[in-house]
């Protein structure tokens, strides 16, 4: 995923589906190449990745 499109989907008045790696991610904020991320299921688990991992999932 590139940069600008994280940016567009942080700040997206609904929610976007996104995978990291094929988990679901909320993704709370971009850094260059990096973005800051939470398991849908781990929302405690704050995990730095690289932003080439992301990818947005269907409608």
């Amino acid at each position: 995923m590139d940069k600008q499109r994280a940016e567009e989907i942080i700040n997206a008045p609904n929610m976007i589906n996104v995978k990291y790696h094929g988990f679901p991610v909320y993704i709370q904020q971009v850094n260059q190449e990096k973005a800051t991320v939470f398991p849908l299921d781990e929302m405690h688990h704050q995990q730095e990745v690289d932003l080439n991992g992301l990818y947005e999932e269907g409608p």
